[in-house]
């Protein structure tokens, strides 16, 4: 079992776009895949359930952590299956905002999730975590738990100034569990029309470029409307740019990262 986590301390950068997304095309290659939301606001559960879901998910997970003596239950009886095949879902509820303060300096808390997790190989072949654009406890058990943390960011700005502190949370996780975190940071939203989005990739190839995936998301209208629809892009739209981007990702995930996560040249 493989786990990603998808992360970025500022929002609007293509998070949850690229959870969803990136775990749908594992499920459309037979890989039986389980996303977590994993943000209190749940844009991936509103986006794959609709507005008004409602029941157990990723929650009663971390509320079992916080009462001794009380089990933790299972992640296979709180997953929801969606509508595509080998597609899974962890909902996110909004009582995870209240966790931070609630769980004070518990010790061990910032491993409950990969503690569940570990009951759960041999039952998926990959798990995607939607994280909150927030550095806090629910961050840090994601990336606790991760294989490798997906980064997406958008070419602007702003967006570079998140990425960084992106990073030096990565660096602290990595000082504390004593092992490297691979990453791979995703330049999303690219405009190449606009002179601040040439310049903003221009800064990525430059100073992230042992990390950097070699190809951009661009723009793509039909990300918006898969999302609006409620069914992840390559099924709404599996012929879009984006997806065909994203579709490459994978493989170069899934295959040899190594060579395929170099920056591009020029």
């Amino acid at each position: 079992m493989t786990v990603w986590s998808v992360c970025n301390q500022k929002g609007g950068v293509g998070k949850t776009t690229t959870a969803v997304t990136l775990a749908s095309l594992l499920a459309e290659r037979g890989r039986k895949t389980l996303l977590i939301d994993l943000d209190p606001h749940a844009s991936a559960t509103t986006y794959l359930l609709g507005p008004d879901a409602e029941g157990p998910g990723i929650l009663e997970i971390f509320l079992a952590a916080l009462e001794p003596g009380t089990a933790r239950p299972a992640v296979t009886s709180l997953w929801t299956p969606t509508a595509q095949p080998d597609l899974l879902l962890l909902r996110a509820a909004p009582g995870l905002a209240a966790l931070e303060r609630r769980c004070g300096s518990r010790e061990g808390f910032g491993r409950t999730l990969g503690d569940a997790l570990a009951e759960l190989r041999g039952a998926v072949s990959h798990v995607i975590v939607d994280c909150p654009p927030t550095l806090g406890l629910l961050m840090i058990n994601a990336i606790a738990a991760s294989d490798r943390v997906l980064i997406p960011v958008q070419t602007e700005h702003l967006a570079l100034a998140g990425l960084r502190r992106m990073t030096q949370t990565l660096d602290m996780v990595e000082r504390s569990r004593g092992r490297p975190i691979e990453r791979t940071v995703i330049a999303t939203l690219y405009d190449q029309r606009t002179r601040a989005g040439n310049l903003a990739l221009a800064e990525l190839r430059r100073d992230y470029a042992p990390v950097l995936w070699r190809e951009v998301v661009p723009i793509d209208t039909r990300l918006r409307d898969a999302a609006r629809a409620g069914q992840p892009a390559p099924l709404y739209s599996p012929e879009s740019r984006a997806v065909a981007v994203y579709r490459r990702l994978l493989d170069a995930l899934l295959g040899s990262p190594e060579a395929a996560l170099a920056a591009a040249c020029g």
